[in-house]
C-alpha cells in the first residue's frame, strides 16, 4: 500500500565538493540568506558577495578538503543520509522518509517537487536542529513553507520546531558520554554554535532583551524560543544525568564572526583552561546532530591547536548523534 505520510528531514547543507568553486557557490547561497545575515539587502549583498565569499572561499575549501571522505563525501551529508535510511527502516512502509538540505543538494525545492507528485496526505517536517534559531530552523521552515504554499493541494503539515529538552535526545547525548571516563578530564565544555546577540534579542516581544531574562538558569514561557536559554537547558539536563558539579563544566559558543555574539566564546574558554593547567578536556557539541566542519575541524583540530599551544595536552571531541540506533529511535518517537 502506498504511504500517505512523508517525513521530511532537513539539515543545513554542505558544498557539493570541497573544490573552491563549489564552496564558493555554497557560501554565496548560505550567507545571502536574510535570516543568516540579518542586515539590509544592499549591505548584505555588498558584504557577502564583495568581501566574505571572495576572501573566505579559498580557506574554507582547504578546511572542507581536510574532513572530506574520498568515498562518502561530506560527513554531514553522509551521516544525514544514513539517518534517513535507518529511519525509513524503523518507521516501516506506512511512511516515506525524505532528506533535504537548506543549502545546496539535495535541495528542498527538488525534494518537495518529488513529494508533490506523490500526493502525500500529510508531511511531517523535522529540521535536524534541536534548538530553534531563526538562521537554522526558521530558515529551513520558511523555505519549506514557501514551496508548499504554492501547491494547489496543501496537505496536512506537522512541524517540529525544536526538541532541546526531549528525554530521548538527551539520553542519546548521555549515551555518547558513557564512552568516556569523565574522571580523566579536568573540565568538560558544552560548545554550541554561536549566534549574534541581536538575533537572540529578536525572539522577545515583551520589550526586553535576552540579558533581561534569566536564560542561563531558567526556562519560561517568555524565553521558550530563546536559543541561549535552550542551550543552557539542554546542558542542565545532560549534567544532571552525568552528575557533574557546576565547577566541572562550562557552556560556551563557537564559530563567532565578531565580538557581539553569544559569550563565552569556546576558543577563549579552551585557551583559558589550558593556561590554568588543564591537560585533558572533553568537548560536547549538542547543537550539531551530525558531525561536520564545525565539530570535526573547528573543535577537533583548531581547538586542539589552541589548547596545545597554551599548555594543554588533549581536546577530546564527543562524537555527534549521527545515525546511531538510539538517535534513530529518538527521531522516530518525535515524528511518529
Amino acid at each position: 500500500m502506498k504511504p500517505t505520510t512523508a517525513i521530511l528531514l532537513v539539515n543545513l547543507g554542505t558544498p557539493d565538493s570541497p573544490n573552491k568553486s563549489d564552496v564558493r557557490s555554497y557560501l554565496t547561497q548560505f550567507l545571502n540568506d536574510p535570516r543568516v545575515i540579518d542586515i539590509p539587502w544592499l549591505a548584505r549583498k555588498l558584504l557577502v558577495n564583495g568581501i566574505i565569499v571572495p576572501f573566505r572561499s579559498g580557506n574554507s575549501s582547504k578546511l572542507y578538503k581536510a574532513i572530506w571522505d574520498d568515498k562518502n563525501g561530506s560527513p554531514l551529508l553522509m551521516h544525514s543520509k544514513h539517518l534517513a535510511e535507518k529511519l525509513q527502516t524503523a518507521v516501516g512502509s506506512n511512511y516515506k522518509v525524505e532528506l533535504a538540505m537548506r543549502y545546496k543538494n539535495p535541495s528542498i525545492k527538488d525534494v518537495l517537487e518529488r513529494m508533490k507528485k506523490e500526493g502525500y496526505h500529510k508531511i511531517i517536517v523535522f529540521p535536524l536542529f534541536p534548538h530553534y534559531a531563526s538562521s537554522s530552523t526558521g530558515s529551513a521552515l520558511q523555505e519549506v513553507m514557501e514551496h508548499i504554499s504554492k501547491w494547489w493541494v496543501i496537505p496536512e503539515l506537522k512541524i517540529i520546531s525544536q526538541y532541546y529538552n526531549d528525554t530521548n535526545y538527551i539520553n542519546c547525548i548521555v549515551n555518547r558520554a558513557k564512552k568516556y571516563n569523565l574522571n580523566d578530564y579536568e573540565h568538560i565544555v558544552f560548545s554550541y554554535h554561536g549566534l549574534p546577540e541581536r538575533q537572540v534579542d529578536k525572539v522577545y516581544n515583551d520589550g526586553y532583551l535576552c540579558k533581561d531574562h534569566n536564560c542561563e538558569t531558567e526556562s519560561s514561557y517568555e524565553n521558550y524560543y530563546c536559543y541561549k536559554a535552550a542551550c543552557f537547558q539542554t546542558t542542565e539536563l545532560i549534567v544532571k544525568q552525568l552528575n557533574l558539579p557546576k565547577e566541572k563544566y562550562t557552556v560556551s559558543f563557537q564559530s563567532r564572526l565578531d565580538k557581539k555574539w553569544l559569550t563565552p566564546f569556546s576558543d577563549v574558554v579552551i585557551e583559558e583552561l589550558a593556561k590554568k593547567g588543564a591537560k585533558n578536556v572533553l568537548v560536547f557539541s549538542p547543537a550539531f546532530t551530525a558531525d561536520c566542519l564545525e565539530t570535526i575541524y573547528e573543535i577537533g583540530t583548531e581547538y586542539q591547536e589552541i589548547f596545545h599551544k597554551h599548555g594543554g595536552t588533549k581536546i577530546q571531541l564527543v562524537e555527534s548523534l549521527n545515525s546511531g540506533d538510539d538517535w534513530v529511535n529518538a527521531v522516530k518517537e518525535l515524528v511518529v
